[in-house]
């Protein structure tokens, strides 16, 4: 099973929120966000596998497919361990596309969902950036890359802080488990625009910064579109907004969910 941490509250029938973080990170991208939700919600921070505490199993892992519905699945099996039967999702970049993907899948686990620096669709830049990456993974150590990608993706000053937090998680991860991860990318390109296509009936909060120029365009068309999203961006701040930004991310996310 995958690692994870709770924050429970003494107070009973609290409701539940979830965080999943993205891809190279861990559940410690959210130690910004646990003082100010565990006031008022039970919390669970889950390690992707390979990622965080969850590189423990990495045997086991190593053996099964990876694939968006493989992933989901073990997050599941942490609320069936738990017994949460429904949550609030709290995801950050590649952690938004598997809290929909969880969401298509068992829409009764889902009270909603908060889609921080959420990926929905892929730009001619980032296209060239998957398919390079793609084709050079087995060449070049994966540091090189993953740290290409980041300053690509996080590039201002204000954004050093998320840059480097991504890239100190990232070195913990072995040079085979982010190839893994990254043959992932392959199937993005169907299962966005699924997404961006089809609604779904939960309420969902779009958490983007001002300069996330790569996933921004794509939410503003998706937001317009569907009628059970809503989408909020703060000013002169990048991709990563809850590590960013993490006052104005709290503040717009907690009065979401206290409004459900």
């Amino acid at each position: 099973m995958l690692s994870y941490s709770i924050y429970r509250s003494n107070k009973q029938h609290r409701p539940w929120v979830t965080f999943i973080h993205g891809a190279g990170g861990s559940s410690s991208i959210w130690y910004k966000q646990i003082k100010s939700f565990s006031q008022s919600f039970n919390l669970l921070l889950v390690d992707l596998r390979g990622h965080g505490k969850s590189k423990h199993h990495l045997t086991q892992l190593a053996k099964s497919k990876y694939t968006f519905e493989a992933i989901t699945d073990e997050i599941i099996e942490v609320l069936d361990h738990e017994k949460i039967k429904s949550t609030h999702f709290i995801g950050i970049s590649l952690g938004t596309i598997l809290i929909r993907t969880l969401a298509e899948r068992t829409p009764e686990r889902v009270k909603s969902m908060i889609m921080g620096g959420a990926i929905l669709k892929l730009n001619f830049r980032s296209k060239i950036l998957m398919h390079f990456g793609n084709t050079t993974k087995s060449i070049l150590p994966y540091m090189w890359l993953y740290k290409m990608l980041a300053f690509i993706i996080m590039p201002n000053r204000n954004h050093k802080e998320s840059r480097l937090l991504f890239i100190q998680e990232a070195k913990k991860l072995y040079q085979k488990e982010f190839i893994r991860w990254f043959k992932l990318t392959s199937d993005l390109l169907p299962l966005l625009k699924i997404f961006r296509q089809k609604q779904l009936k939960i309420p969902t909060l779009y958490v983007m910064g001002e300069e996330d120029y790569m996933f921004l365009p794509a939410v503003k068309q998706v937001v317009a579109q569907h009628q059970l999203s809503t989408l909020q961006v703060i000013p002169k701040c990048g991709h990563v907004v809850n590590v960013e930004e993490p006052q104005q991310f709290n503040t717009v996310t907690l009065n979401f969910l206290k409004a459900i």
